[in-house]
């Protein structure tokens, strides 16, 4: 491993040559001094770009201009990046987090590698700190077929536990000393409220395993598991966050039911430095690449393994998108959450849930009669997914399409369900919707005024 002191030494044309495949870690742990190196160098040019949600002080990677000299391949898009990959500067990535290490391996093959570490430690590792998801397999695919590991090592990375690099693996180490980005949580509204009860009350029991990521709803959750008196929670998630940081230091989380006796995700992101701080060193969680975290196998052996995740929309039919607006029009990525939708479902005692707010915050609604042409979906109408809105919970489990589309038309607000109802009862295919409705409640449908 050669120390260089300006990331000029390593990033420029001699070493970046055009036709190179770089992988580039992602969320928290962006080499960011290295990459805005490799953004201001107009000689590198004719490059590809794979990464997973890029935050820091990444702009300038992603102007008109730095996408004529670089193609990006965007695995999970974030607001730096949502420009350049909808005017066409950049392209999508279609790939589930469980198999970016796979494709990295078999099909991409990177020969350069950039992300940040901290450490070492006494046995000579580093640590891939925030962020391991493919990282570790592109280092691999590096070593086994020839290429360039270059690696940042951030003074205020923390050294989280578990997948470790050694220092054997790195060809150049560049020093620096920069705040990791940070990701602002809002309150939790009266709304985001209603849906952390309705999901906790009927879902979330002594013993259950959590996945859940960022967020109001999030937040809510763990605040109505606290008030509820939950015990013995696992955690096995692709991302560790904060608000799972708050039912560690509760007591809530002991992981008694699973395999190990820590947390484990792939992802870590805080709102806060001292989140990151807690991380160090800090024997309660551990990292896992993607392809063991997201795994749908062993999501499935996590006991009563209950997902939590939420989407952009859902049709009558109980088909989910959570990571376009549009056909073409990427907001995110597929990310993570089919994985766990799948895998959640088949753990016994499981639950897949996508739990949301039933219209946005300009008050267009997220329940629609059908998923927008062309769009992606991360659930289709027979993934037996338990959908959670402010309105209540619906469960699909045993029912035909018409006892889908009536009960999923209740999780909409007032005006709106009772527009898809009409559509329901006006369809003539649509078989006998009307008899889904024989009770008060909707076959599958539990109201929030019924948990109440």
């Amino acid at each position: 491993m050669r120390k260089i002191t300006k990331a000029s030494d390593i990033i420029n044309s001699t070493y970046i040559k055009p036709g190179s495949l770089i992988y580039v870690g992602g969320n928290a742990a962006v080499p960011q001094e290295l990459i805005r190196q490799l953004a201001r160098d107009p000689y590198i040019y004719n490059i590809d770009l794979l990464s997973i949600l890029m935050l820091g002080d990444v702009e300038e990677l992603f102007t008109q201009e730095t996408c004529q000299r670089i193609k990006h391949r965007i695995i999970f898009s974030g607001p730096y990046s949502r420009e350049a990959l909808n005017k066409g500067w950049a392209t999508y990535q279609l790939m589930h987090l469980s198999d970016i290490p796979n494709q990295i391996q078999r099909y991409l093959k990177p020969n350069i590698c950039m992300f940040t570490v901290s450490g070492p430690d006494n046995g000579g590792n580093y640590s891939f700190g925030t962020t391991v998801e493919g990282v570790q397999s592109a280092v691999h695919s590096i070593r086994e077929n020839g290429g360039l590991v270059i690696v940042e090592k951030n003074k205020q990375m923390p050294f989280v536990l578990g997948t470790t690099i050694h220092e054997s693996e790195i060809d150049y180490m560049f020093e620096t000393d920069y705040p990791l980005p940070v990701t602002p949580v809002q309150q939790s509204d009266s709304t985001a409220i209603k849906i952390g009860r309705i999901v906790t009350d009927l879902y979330i029991t002594n013993g259950c395993t959590l996945q859940f990521g960022i967020g109001e709803v999030p937040e809510a959750v763990t605040d109505a598991i606290i008030q509820k008196g939950v015990k013995d929670i696992g955690i096995y998630t692709e991302l560790f966050s904060d608000a799972m940081r708050k039912l560690v230091e509760k007591g809530v989380v002991t992981n008694r039911y699973l395999e190990v006796n820590f947390s484990t995700a792939s992802i870590f992101l805080s709102n806060s430095r001292e989140g990151y701080e807690w991380l160090n060193f800090n024997s309660s969680v551990q990292s896992r690449p993607c392809n063991i975290t997201n795994n749908i196998l062993n999501i499935a052996k996590q006991h009563k393994m209950t997902a939590i995740n939420s989407a952009i929309g859902v049709d009558l039919h109980g088909n989910i998108w959570a990571d376009s607006l549009k056909g073409r029009e990427i907001y995110s990525g597929i990310g993570g959450q089919a994985d766990f939708l799948r895998g959640s479902y088949l753990s016994e005692g499981g639950f897949a849930i996508i739990a949301m707010k039933s219209t946005t915050s300009t008050g267009i609604s997220k329940i629609l009669d059908m998923s927008p042409e062309g769009i992606t979906t991360t659930a289709i109408s027979a993934d037996p997914v338990v959908i959670v809105t402010e309105n209540g919970a619906f469960n699909p489990r045993g029912l035909n399409i018409s006892e889908h589309a009536v009960g999923i038309a209740h999780l909409a607000e007032p005006v709106t369900r009772q527009k898809l109802l009409k559509v329901i009862y006006d369809s003539p295919e649509f078989h006998k919707p009307r008899e889904a409705l024989k009770n008060k409640s909707p076959k599958g449908f539990i109201s929030y005024d019924e948990i109440t």
